[in-house]
């Protein structure tokens, strides 16, 4: 007959339980079963065994679900971060006499409601309106559980009186109204430094065109406006990042012209070269020269903006100030209004982050102003305006010089020269 008690200590020998242990088994663990041979301690070894087995794969279970979460939540943010970083890629466009129909239409409401989803701006709020409303969450289910007796009675309900909020509520409506101000005063800024760049652009074109009149200029002329085209698209590039300078460029320049560009650290001020040096190569007055040199200037004036608005963005402190008190506002909101609201903490916490968080992320976009400009549109009606020009440019001068040699008659085919020689003053 077998020794029960020998058969016992041979199934718990070193060599036959490594092989049927788990491998979440340590070392002290297969010495704290040695210390019982019997057979009552081999159905407590066996399912002590099991039960550390199971809480070691639990307690793995759950660490994989932590880590999971938090991945989960840093994963978010990155998302949300790519989506936004691919609207601002997006090109605008100008609006036409169509787009201020659609703009002002009385359906725009449920137009722009039905497009909430696709709106980066939305989709940037989720990472902060997620995380307060989850803390509203918790903060409710607490103070229930505190309430319903369900945790010992020295835990206190998370209350607080609303004066401090009453307070601070001006404050904080205040310093949102400033950020998203002092954003939209950046955002006419550059605006309005873009329009005089157009503009001067523009003026500078029609002054080459009127004063390189010469047989010799006409090439050197071209040249030019081709720079002067060249520039506005030079400057967007230098002040729109990931922008393909060399793609927009090469159906403008000529492909030296484009390699001395692209090898220099300031591709504006190298084609404002390019447009000075020709200049001095005309056949023109000097007064005139130094008028279109002057003209210049507009076009310095536009970098110096630009890069003032890129480089200076509004003071850090203002924009960490408006995010703490942001942040802290929503954190205790729950705290604060549980007394008078309980579980409708939660949509109330939720309609305040994302409204309010909502303004703070619209002064963060157009606080840079660039990407939200028509940039790429203006460029293109930069170059058309100048392309037409010159496409007319002879049968314009044509029209001009046939006027010069003939005389008005009476009966000119609208009347107008008659009307004027009948007028009779008052």
């Amino acid at each position: 007959m077998t020794n029960p008690i020998h058969h016992s200590a041979t199934k718990l020998s070193p060599s036959s339980s490594s092989s049927s242990l788990s491998s979440h088994f340590t070392p002290k663990t297969l010495k704290k079963f040695h210390l019982y041979p019997s057979n009552n301690h081999h159905r407590s070894n066996h399912h002590l065994r099991f039960s550390c087995c199971q809480s070691s794969k639990d307690s793995n279970f759950s660490l994989n679900q932590d880590s999971t979460f938090f991945s989960i939540l840093l994963a978010l943010p990155n998302w949300v971060d790519s989506i936004q970083e691919k609207g601002l890629e997006k090109k605008r466009s100008l609006y036409d006499h169509g787009d201020w129909v659609q703009h002002r239409s009385s359906s725009r409401h449920v137009r722009h409601f039905l497009s909430s989803l696709g709106s980066r701006v939305i989709l940037s709020l989720l990472p902060p309106v997620i995380v307060f409303t989850s803390v509203a969450v918790v903060v409710s289910t607490y103070n229930t559980a505190v309430a319903l007796a369900w945790l010992p009675e020295f835990f206190p309900i998370l209350r607080a009186s609303s004066l401090p909020y009453q307070l601070t509520a001006p404050a904080l409506a205040l310093l949102l109204v400033f950020r998203t101000e002092a954003s939209y005063s950046r955002f006419d800024e550059g605006k309005k430094a873009w329009t005089k760049v157009v503009s001067g652009t523009n003026d500078f074109a029609r002054q080459v065109i009127a004063s390189a009149v010469g047989p010799d200029d006409s090439v050197l002329k071209t040249a030019i406006l081709q720079y002067v085209v060249a520039f506005p698209v030079a400057l967007k590039c230098h002040v729109i990042h990931d922008s393909d300078i060399e793609q927009d460029l090469k159906n403008i320049l000529e492909t030296d012209d484009l390699a001395v560009v692209l090898t220099s650290n300031h591709r504006p001020r190298c084609i404002i070269e390019f447009i000075s040096q020709s200049l001095r190569s005309l056949d023109v007055d000097p007064t005139k020269l130094q008028v279109l040199e002057s003209k210049l200037s507009c076009f310095h004036e536009g970098i110096g903006v630009c890069e003032q608005l890129l480089g200076i963005p509004i003071p850090l402190s203002y924009t960490r100030l408006t995010s703490r008190f942001l942040v802290l506002w929503h954190f205790t909101l729950p705290i604060i209004l549980w007394d008078d609201c309980h579980w409708i903490v939660v949509p109330a916490t939720f309609i305040s982050a994302a409204s309010l968080f909502c303004i703070e992320e619209v002064g963060v976009l157009i606080e840079e102003p660039f990407p939200m400009l028509a940039l790429d549109e203006l460029c293109e009606k930069v170059r058309s305006n100048i392309e037409d020009v010159m496409r007319n440019e002879k049968l314009i001068q044509a029209r001009v010089n046939a006027k010069r040699k003939t005389h008005y008659k009476r009966d000119s085919p609208n009347g107008w020269t008659a009307s004027l020689e009948n007028r009779k003053p008052d």
